[in-house]
């Protein structure tokens, strides 16, 4: 029976998946990883998590979590039984978003963490869930609590991330990709390159969700999440 490891995106921790932990088949003992606050490259990030984890593992990972994801597939894809990539994106960095995120991580540096998160916090969520104040502000909660140094060595991660697209193809273990319909942060357009890629996929789009699934739409993402994880249990 493999583990399963859930793998949080960029300055989330444990709390990104509250919601899908009480209802995760108790088989396959989930936990949740932390190699993202240890590690500064998404290369080191997915070999942490090989090294922390005994024996099979089904990985799930959202965003930044999900190409740690991919990228441990590509180094141990005999350890991976499976695999379920959340609103993610395959692709390396373009110029464009590299300049807006070194733009950030001089103002993370100088300690302007709120006056950068606030505003643009919304853009995480559908506009229906943008407007549920508790929820974003339990979101912008997460964020500010993994602090500057976080926030500056993990965007910088997402900067210097591999191209999965080399290696997905070779991939042959079940994998589930999940995305919300107006994801603005990976638009559907980069799920619908992955499962071209990958045509074994099985393909979940989460209606008026943005990129924030597991808070944004945790009914869903659990029912999906689960009827994909009984494969193992």
């Amino acid at each position: 029976m493999p583990h399963l490891v859930l793998l949080p995106g960029l300055a989330c921790d444990e709390r990104l998946w509250e919601a899908q932990l009480p209802v995760l088949p108790p088989a396959l003992e989930a936990r949740v990883s932390d190699a993202h606050m240890r590690h500064d490259t998404i290369e080191a990030m997915a070999a942490a998590v090989l090294r922390d984890n005994d024996g099979m593992l089904v990985l799930c990972g959202a965003s930044m979590g999900g190409m740690v994801a991919m990228e441990a597939a590509r180094q141990a894809p005999d350890r991976i039984a499976g695999l379920a990539l959340l609103g993610t994106n395959a692709r390396p960095e373009t110029p464009e978003m590299a300049e807006l995120r070194e733009s950030a991580i001089a103002l993370f540096a100088r300690g302007e963490l709120r006056d950068v998160i606030e505003p643009n916090t919304v853009f995480a969520f559908h506009p229906a869930q943008a407007a549920d104040d508790a929820l974003v502000q339990r979101y912008l909660e997460i964020v500010l609590d993994a602090g500057a140094q976080q926030l500056i060595h993990q965007n910088r991660a997402v900067m210097r991330r591999p191209d999965a697209r080399q290696h997905l193809p070779s991939l042959r273990m079940p994998v589930l990709l999940m995305c919300g319909d107006t994801d603005r942060l990976t638009p559907p357009d980069c799920t619908r390159e992955m499962a071209a890629l990958m045509p074994h996929a099985q393909v979940v789009w989460v209606p008026q969700c943005g990129h924030m699934l597991t808070m944004e739409k945790p009914a869903l993402v659990n029912a999906a999440l689960s009827a994909w994880l009984a494969q193992w249990s």
